[in-house]
């Protein structure tokens, strides 16, 4: 199908979270274009685990938004070809201490009365659920709504369904303003190519989201915070589940930009095993850090002692756009009429993208949206506005 013109929404990324706008966008009937600087999945996306989480989340907003993705997620594997790998394969979360134990029973005692199936499992069960764990842990909390996904793959696929509903997808063009017309609305986005007019702008640029949004005049504080992940050799299957420790829900909270590292292990159906989990806050700084890669490991390797004689094969890292209340940044900003914000996601964004694409599409077409879009709002850090 050829897309109309004028267009209806220019959205800026062919990162997972602009590709599920442009899905959800384009299957509602708005036309569509989709630019980004570099390629599909070419930013966070392609740097990621494929992570689709409701463990590490605590009730509010973002578990909301992570309940509602969970079933879009389920939707989009029935829709999607197989080679996304959706893997409903639930997570392990375990504790090495009693006061860990306390706060993850804490944790998810919130999470269970928001929704969240938790399933309580006591230290002589542990290994009945993953055989290989490490003697010793005094607990844990199995969630069967966590599961995996292939993100570079995932957002190719959810882009090529946009373009099957006659969205017009550009990698590798730059956009370099915003247009807006003599009121302040936007009336599209210039590009290194020319120029894309609509009514709609999508700012889905992931860590460069702060960057776009000056573009248009706003402020939006989008800070990389870096993360290394380690793959190794394909292994038959020797973890079942996602598997990380109880402290990972802090780290992930934490607004510390100092290094932080907790145990993430988890298989792949094509063999190998990934580990993380690294943050800090050291700018775009890609620099390969052999501490860093050696902490992981070695935390890794304590979860699961059958990993020390396991080669890693690689090691890669990427930025996650991180938002000062960890909260990402959806729907319309009143600042510029037309200018909408899907970003700042942190490491959840390939969890959350579905669910942000709905809403994003509910929200241009002015409908009522699935979720309240309050806590998301994108003017929320704008200074001259709360000193008012």
């Amino acid at each position: 199908m050829p897309t109309r013109s004028p267009l209806d929404v220019v959205i800026i990324g062919a990162g997972v979270v602009g590709a599920a706008c442009a899905h959800y966008a384009s299957r509602s009937g708005l036309s569509v274009a989709v630019v980004d600087r570099g390629p599909v999945a070419g930013g966070t996306t392609g740097a990621g685990e494929g992570n689709l989480l409701v463990s590490d989340k605590v009730p509010g907003p973002e578990l909301e938004l992570a309940l509602l993705s969970a079933e879009l997620w389920k939707q989009l594997a029935e829709e999607l070809p197989p080679s996304i790998e959706y893997e409903a394969k639930g997570g392990v979360v375990v504790a090495a201490s009693e006061d860990s134990l306390d706060a993850l029973s804490a944790t998810a005692a919130g999470q269970g009365g928001a929704g969240v199936e938790v399933i309580p499992v006591p230290a002589d069960r542990l290994r009945d659920v993953e055989p290989h764990l490490a003697p010793g842990l005094v607990g844990g909390c199995h969630y069967p709504q966590d599961a995996q996904v292939q993100p570079a793959v995932a957002a190719a696929e959810l882009l090529r369904s946009a373009a099957r509903s006659g969205a017009l997808v550009r990698p590798g063009e730059e956009v370099v303003g915003i247009l807006r017309d003599r009121n302040g609305a936007v009336r599209g986005v210039r590009t290194v190519r020319g120029e894309l007019q609509a009514p709609a702008v999508v700012n889905a640029a992931g860590t460069w989201g702060g960057e776009l949004a000056a573009l248009a005049g706003v402020e939006l504080p989008v800070l990389p915070r870096r993360g290394f992940v380690l793959v190794t050799e394909p292994l038959p299957r020797l973890i079942r589940h996602k598997v990380y420790a109880a402290e990972y829900v802090g780290d992930v909270s934490s607004g510390s930009a100092a290094l932080q590292t907790s145990p993430v292990v988890e298989g792949t159906p094509s063999g190998p095993v990934l580990i993380g989990a690294s943050r800090e806050r050291v700018g775009f700084d890609r620099t390969f850090s052999v501490p860093v890669v050696a902490r992981l490991a070695a935390a890794a390797t304590a979860l699961f002692p059958a990993l020390a004689d396991v080669r890693v094969m690689r090691a890669y890292h990427g930025f996650r756009p991180y938002l000062p209340d960890h909260l990402p940044a959806i729907g319309p900003d009143p600042r510029v009429p037309g200018l909408f914000h899907a970003c700042g996601h942190e490491g959840a964004g390939i969890g959350l993208a579905p669910a942000t694409g709905l809403l994003i599409s509910e929200a241009i077409r002015q409908e009522r949206t699935a979720l309240d879009l309050g806590p998301f709002a994108p003017e929320r850090f704008d200074t001259a506005r709360r000193t008012l």
